[in-house]
């Protein structure tokens, strides 16, 4: 199948609607494509919801009874909806940062304070699942600006670190795919409209949310 119908195919592979075969085929391009990988995780809160749904449906309804194309239309819309939200939040940031670097010095010293207090470092080991993380945050302007090093032998699977805030908002800082048995350290960036304070941990999941690793922020 053509890659733009593998896109196509996120909605109902995150709602279990693909057959095996398809969910087989589709987990391939999930692996290449970061993408998909990010819609399915958006898909999760939808999916623990008609989970529930299904636990509490009467024994009169058919137990094969599906999410037909109309309600994973309106899933898709919500999702799209959301995307965008998130990415005019990125764009705010991104446009905080160049104001920053053209004003120069002036807002530097309007910021205040030393280098060393404005960075902060935390790392941690999750007993179960191996996975090694260490997260360097520096508290900018618009939010903070995100290092993460990574040790994870247990590929390949696409992953992703998620800031949750003091009063519970998550908000995904990066994606990555780890690659197949290869246990040496990966570093990436990304970046956070939450200044360091305002972030209680962070968290290493899979995009199909399996938990790797939780580092509390200092």
């Amino acid at each position: 199948m053509r890659s733009l119908e593998r896109h196509r195919d996120v909605g109902a592979y995150a709602l279990g609607v693909l057959d095996e075969a398809e969910a087989f085929r589709f987990e391939d391009h999930l692996m290449e494509c970061p993408q998909c990988a990010v819609q399915v995780t958006e898909f999760g809160s939808a999916t623990r919801q008609l989970l529930l749904y299904k636990r509490a449906t009467p024994r009169s309804v058919h137990p094969m009874a599906q999410p037909g194309p109309r309600l994973l239309d309106r899933l898709l819309g919500e999702v799209a909806s959301r995307r965008r939200a998130g990415r005019r939040r990125w764009l705010f940031a991104v446009a905080a940062a160049v104001v920053f670097a053209v004003a120069g010095p002036g807002i530097a010293i309007m910021a205040g304070g030393d280098g060393a207090d404005r960075t902060q470092k935390v790392e941690a080991t999750d007993e179960r699942s191996g996975v090694w993380a260490q997260v360097t945050s520096e508290n900018t302007v618009w939010g903070s600006q995100i290092e993460l090093k990574v040790k994870d032998g247990a590929g390949p699977r696409a992953c992703q670190l998620v800031a949750v805030s003091d009063d519970g908002t998550e908000e995904t800082l990066t994606n990555w795919n780890v690659p197949e048995h290869d246990a040496r350290a990966s570093t990436m960036m990304g970046a956070s409209t939450f200044h360091p304070d305002q972030i209680d941990r962070y968290e290493l999941r899979t995009t199909d949310g399996l938990h790797l690793v939780t580092l509390d922020a200092p």
